[in-house]
């Protein structure tokens, strides 16, 4: 029983291994998703006050759905979910 956890501790312990060099090697896409969803989250704040100032009903709230959008998509993905609120204005 002992022998079965060592090779249990040595497969997790070579796996986080390949997982830290697989995650040196992607830090770059990384960084863009994180950088990309906490601009759309700002972006999404400010553009809210924008439109309750003009009295414009669409305000899509800042959660994890929304800025999982916004980084993977970018720009366009912000775009996304301000046309799907504005097409349900109409």
């Amino acid at each position: 029983m002992e022998n079965y956890y060592g090779v249990i501790a040595i497969a997790i312990i070579c796996a986080l291994v390949l997982l830290m060099g697989t995650m040196k090697q992607k830090t770059g896409v990384i960084s863009t998703f994180v950088l990309r969803g906490f601009v759309g989250a700002v972006g999404i704040c400010i553009v809210n006050e924008i439109l309750r100032e003009q009295g414009i009903n669409v305000m899509p709230g800042v959660n994890p759905v929304t800025v999982l959008t916004v980084g993977l998509l970018g720009i366009s993905g912000f775009g996304l979910i301000y046309g799907i609120l504005f097409y349900r204005l109409l």
